[in-house]
């Protein structure tokens, strides 16, 4: 699977953008502020309908300078080719309006064009998966999930939908009651929505177990190369719901990963599961106005040897742990049988990553990647890019992609 040519109407710092890119390495080099990773976002965002950057898609949108035009929003273009089968996919970003979609000239629904193409982005932004709160471990999860099967893209929206709107009954409840007891119709509503998000966790839970189970191996193996062998890496599910029916905290020995989370595949019994805990925090969440229990509160614990890598993890450690969490996600995709009869390698996007590594790391990932079958890289000078990754070359200035 490659991207073959690329077009942007008022994407970020893009007022149009025509570019022909090639398989194997594609090396966009240029200063700082000039849309290096502009252009490779536009990618991924076709890739996930998602921003690896941003949260919000209106700082998408093209910002036009004082006393001309504001864009209405922003166009992006790709040919996907897969073997002998192009695809065209596009995505209309539409300032405060529903995004639009079309693929191969049809119009779809953005949630439809999933799929089409399968991206991996490494940017230095990674290094918050290990570091910071567990959101960003929720998302990276999520991600794979949705990329592995788009039709849980559904799921995950739902599950969002039904968890802000309960959230919102649980502070209503907490206003109303004052010290007792909140009216019995809204105790009412609040059962029907404990029930409505219990069955969207469990899926979305089963899917992210899923999901671990099969990238724990690629994990352990692509630590052990980018570190050089220093030690072992591996990742635990950590389940709010397990924590509360009084299971220990997921330990670096639980590999296979115990019964109790290997129970969670059963989505029917977790959305139960999920129903009584709630009806048992029922006071709580009342009282904090928050929804205490499920797959929100839920992460991946990540450790290196015996230890959680997050605060005893050295900086050069955390680095290579979150470059492995990358690649650990391009093999398991690479390796996906169920996807194009087995041939769903995605391109890979490694957006400013050489400068913030040392030798060693930077020499480890470029014989890792360096065969993949497209890779797209952006640096700020050649030296940056690694011999082994030069191929095409473009270079980046005020707008434009130029090829070297």
């Amino acid at each position: 699977m490659h991207v073959s040519d690329l077009a942007l109407d008022d994407f970020r710092s893009y007022h149009h953008l025509v570019v022909s890119l090639e398989p194997g390495p594609n090396a966009f080099v240029g200063a700082n502020g000039q849309g290096k990773t502009n252009l490779l976002e536009a990618i991924g965002y076709l890739s996930t309908l998602a921003s690896h950057r941003v949260g919000a898609d209106t700082a998408l949108v093209r910002r036009a300078a004082p006393g001309t035009p504001q864009p209405s929003g922003a166009v992006v273009r790709a040919r996907v080719v897969h073997g002998q089968r192009p695809s065209v996919v596009e995505v209309e970003i539409i300032a405060g309006k529903a995004n639009r979609a079309r693929l191969n000239r049809g119009q779809v629904r953005p949630r439809e064009i999933l799929g089409v193409l399968r991206t991996v982005v490494f940017a230095p932004e990674d290094l918050a998966l290990v570091r910071e709160e567990p959101g960003l471990r929720r998302r990276f999860l999520d991600d794979l999930v949705v990329v592995l099967k788009p039709a849980l893209a559904g799921v995950r929206a739902e599950h969002d939908k039904i968890l802000a709107q309960r959230a919102s009954l649980l502070k209503a409840a907490r206003a109303a009651s004052r010290g007792s007891t909140p009216p019995e119709s809204m105790m009412s509503t609040l059962e029907v929505w404990d029930a409505q998000l219990a069955a969207a966790a469990a899926r979305l839970i089963a899917a992210r177990v899923d999901v671990l189970d099969r990238l724990r191996p690629w994990i352990a193996s692509s630590y052990e190369r980018v570190s050089r062998g220093q030690s072992a890496a591996t990742a635990v599910y950590r389940s709010s719901l397990l924590l509360h029916e009084g299971a220990p905290e997921p330990a670096p020995g639980d590999r296979p990963p115990p019964a109790a989370q290997a129970e969670l595949g059963d989505t029917a019994a977790t959305a139960a599961r999920l129903e009584a805990a709630m009806a048992a925090l029922r006071r709580r969440e009342i009282e904090r106005g928050a929804n205490l229990v499920g797959a929100h509160r839920d992460d991946m614990s990540l450790f290196l040897g015996d230890l959680p890598a997050r605060g005893f993890a050295s900086h050069g450690e955390q680095w290579s742990l979150a470059l492995a969490l990358r690649l650990a996600s391009y093999e398991m995709l690479r390796h996906d049988v169920d996807a194009y009869g087995g041939d769903g390698e995605p391109v890979l996007i490694l957006d400013d990553v050489f400068a913030s590594l040392d030798a060693g790391r930077r020499e480890a990932l470029a014989e890792l990647v360096g065969q993949a079958g497209q890779v797209l890289v952006s640096a700020a000078v050649d030296e940056d890019v690694p011999a082994q990754l030069r191929g095409t070359r473009f270079t980046v200035s005020q707008g434009e992609a130029t090829r070297a």
